[in-house]
């Protein structure tokens, strides 16, 4: 975008006039000629953009990004706008660039997006609240807003919640004493059977490579915790067979699974 030099501050008056003289060129301008009148529109509205912009700010979005739609919301308003139609281009431009912040925020600024239910909940009762605290001249409670928005109290406390999905809390983010561990260290607990994911899978592979009878050995010893006499016993073979089957069962599965993990350790070098 060309710059225009810095002007001083005009009155409304003023800048309502010097718009509406760069829309009566607009209208039969060239299209070279259209882009140049079209910036200088937007130069004029770029402080507009700014305060627009800051009444949505501390809400989860960054002030740069809120300017930025403001600026494009802008630029759409002067590309629809048709002199006449409206009692000036201010009064056209304030209610679409306030709409496409609102959408802003539907559409993009959630990090954790609630229904749209408690979405539009939300927004009567902000608005409801500012309200409310002007007539009674206090912090109107879940009660007052329920009665006023038509919802029940825990619509209004589940809006309420919903309120963070804009800027939730970081598991990794530590209290204000540096001493104490984060929020992740109260969530999480050790879980053996995850940390042993990967091993049973390796298990699995290996256990395909041994035959039925195998298997069943190993279910009697390791999963039933059956004695090797009483294996030998069920099974009619002595002791000392039963062990020398295990042994060698065992050695397999180790080879399998040493041989697997050097195989993956090359995959990962390369």
């Amino acid at each position: 975008m060309a710059q225009y030099p810095t002007h001083p501050r005009l009155s409304f008056a003023e800048r309502d006039a010097e718009t509406t003289e760069l829309f009566g060129r607009l209208a039969t301008a060239g299209p070279e000629e259209s882009e140049q009148i079209v910036e200088q529109i937007v130069h004029l509205y770029l402080d507009l953009c700014s305060t627009m912009a800051g009444r949505y700010e501390g809400r989860g979005i960054e002030h740069d990004d809120l300017v930025q739609v403001a600026r494009l919301a802008l630029v759409k308003a002067i590309r629809r706008y048709e002199p006449g139609h409206a009692p000036s281009f201010a009064a056209y431009a304030v209610p679409t660039i306030s709409g496409e912040l609102k959408r802003w925020f539907r559409d993009r600024g959630w990090v954790v997006r609630p229904p749209r239910r408690l979405q539009e909940l939300r927004a009567d009762v902000q608005s409801v609240r500012e309200r409310l605290e002007q007539e009674l001249g206090a912090t109107p409670s879940d009660a007052d807003l329920a009665e006023a928005t038509g919802a029940s109290v825990n619509d209004i406390r589940e809006a309420a919640s919903a309120a963070t999905g804009f800027r939730p809390l970081s598991l990794d983010c530590g209290p204000s004493d540096d001493d104490r561990p984060g929020l992740s260290a109260f969530l999480a607990c050790p879980d053996g059977e995850m940390e042993m994911a990967d091993d049973r899978v390796c298990l699995a592979e290996a256990l395909v490579e041994l035959d039925d009878d195998e298997r069943e050995l190993l279910l009697l010893r390791y999963v039933e915790g059956l004695t090797q006499r009483e294996i030998g016993e069920a099974r009619g073979v002595s002791q000392m067979q039963v062990s020398r089957t295990l042994r060698r069962i065992t050695v397999r599965l180790h080879d399998h699974l040493a041989e697997s993990s050097a195989e993956e350790d090359i995959s990962t070098a390369s």
